[in-house]
């Protein structure tokens, strides 16, 4: 029980990789609380977890809101006290082919996913800070290397291992240890939706031969989270299978 005692709080938690993160530090002694922008789905994600609502529970919020996720931060202290571990995973796409790209999908893509990262880590640092302890870890991509029709996406993904690196080494003296993970393929809800024959190019490029599951992302993710890392910060993890070795 790496995490008993500690609060821990997941962004776009309602599914998937966010929820599979939610429920590794569950079990594992944290109190649980799972953010996204679909209340309805956020609230039912945390009773499968915790079915008793005591140590997970959901609360909507868009993350690239600055005032909404100031106020869900401030109630989640209030609540629960200092915030210890925080994991940004909300993330949106906007596929399309650069020269197609409007301003509107640009900017949809890099407010949820780089606003919405800082909006999130500047309402838990200083407490952090405060407490001598801290842990985050942001979910970036391999898209971050380079991927077709996912410039908004991919530069999105790169940003968020630049502040992790820069973020890191901030932090370090304070005891807050600040990495990233960066998977490809995730067997997730998302990914079911592109045609088999795509999906069987997407394996065949994997050396594992598979796709990965939103459950060994979570491992990797409570290894940062705990103790056991404690002098891994500033680090990009790729989770891919062997494509990006």
């Amino acid at each position: 029980m790496r995490f008993d005692g500690k609060v821990a709080v997941v962004t776009g938690a309602a599914q998937g990789i966010g929820e599979a993160i939610a429920r590794r530090l569950f079990e594992e002694g944290a109190m649980v609380v799972l953010l996204d922008i679909n209340e309805g789905k956020v609230k039912m994600a945390a009773g499968r977890i915790d079915e008793n609502g005591k140590n997970a529970v959901g609360i909507a919020c868009n993350v690239a809101d600055q005032v909404m996720t100031s106020g869900v931060m401030e109630r989640i202290r209030q609540e629960y006290g200092v915030i210890d571990i925080l994991i940004n995973n909300a993330g949106i796409t906007r596929d399309v082919m650069f020269h197609k790209m409007t301003s509107e999908q640009w900017n949809q893509v890099l407010d949820v996913n780089l606003n919405g990262m800082f909006n999130c880590t500047r309402e838990v640092i200083q407490g952090m800070r405060e407490q001598k302890y801290g842990k985050i870890v942001n979910l970036a991509s391999v898209s971050a290397f380079g991927n077709i029709g996912q410039t908004n996406y991919g530069t999105s993904k790169a940003a968020v291992i630049g502040f992790t690196k820069c973020l890191a080494k901030e932090s370090a003296r304070a005891n807050i240890t600040v990495n990233a993970i960066a998977p490809s393929y995730i067997n997730t809800e998302m990914l079911q939706a592109v045609p088999e024959e795509v999906m069987q190019k997407f394996i065949e490029a994997i050396p594992s031969n598979r796709l990965g599951t939103p459950q060994e992302l979570a491992a990797v993710a409570a290894f940062l989270c705990s103790d056991d890392s404690s002098f891994v910060t500033g680090e990009c993890i790729v989770v891919s299978g062997g494509s990006y070795m």
